[in-house]
């Protein structure tokens, strides 16, 4: 499948697929976007969603990036299972009422489009109570009007890591460790001691020299 021919399905099957279609460096824009998918990582996601929540949802088992997206994309479009993931890993106390009516299905497409994007956006702000930070979430369009899904990905590995880095988990760990702070505490003396140092942005009076250069003819002094 090409580009060309899978942008166009993709604008027909979301609601986007109301307005007009993208052209030109818009275009252009997404075709970039669409092309920096990682179908590995997007497989990933879905796999350690299914392992963490224990529903049972298809996977597709080629490498093809436009049908890995399609997918991805089908999975985790109406924000349930991306819910179920959160509830996964909150205590009882935070944890969100899946039989609330935002979880119960409608024959009211309006009022399903807007439940769905109500899902997505309640998993963005239970992962910030948990601890990942703002600009690693995504905005609801990146994935319910598919405009960045590798932003998703991004978003929910982020989650990830702040799972493994909690110290009550105990469960295998396949992300990066979260980078720690190191903090350096420096004595009164030594920060004085500092400010004896010349720094090189004042020059420096080693290495290279003009000591022994002479540029031009000499004068010549002659007695008559």
């Amino acid at each position: 499948v090409d580009l060309k021919t899978y942008l166009d399905f993709r604008t027909s099957q979301t609601m986007s697929g109301l307005r007009a279609p993208k052209a030109g460096s818009s275009r252009e824009a997404q075709a970039k976007v669409e092309a920096s998918f990682d179908p590995e990582d997007g497989k990933k996601i879905l796999y350690w969603i299914k392992a963490a929540t224990g529903q049972e949802f298809p996977i597709e088992e080629s490498m093809e990036r436009y049908k890995v997206m399609e997918n991805f994309y089908k999975v985790l479009k109406d924000g349930r299972l991306l819910c179920c993931l959160v509830n996964a890993f909150l205590p009882e106390q935070l944890k969100l009422n899946m039989r609330s009516r935002t979880f119960q299905q409608t024959s009211n497409m309006a009022f399903e489009s807007a439940r769905e994007r109500e899902r997505i956006e309640l998993f963005m702000i239970k992962i910030q109570e948990f601890g990942v930070q703002e600009q690693d979430t995504f905005q609801t369009d990146c994935l319910y009007e598919r405009t960045n899904l590798p932003k998703v990905i991004g978003c929910v590995r982020s989650f990830g890591i702040e799972v493994e880095s909690h110290p009550s988990y105990t469960g295998q760990r396949i992300w990066p460790r979260k980078s720690e702070a190191n903090p350096r505490n420096f004595s009164e003396e030594k920060l004085r001691a500092s400010q004896n140092v010349i720094s090189l942005q004042y020059g420096t009076n080693k290495g290279a020299n003009q000591a022994g250069m002479n540029f031009g003819k000499k004068r010549m002094i002659m007695k008559e």
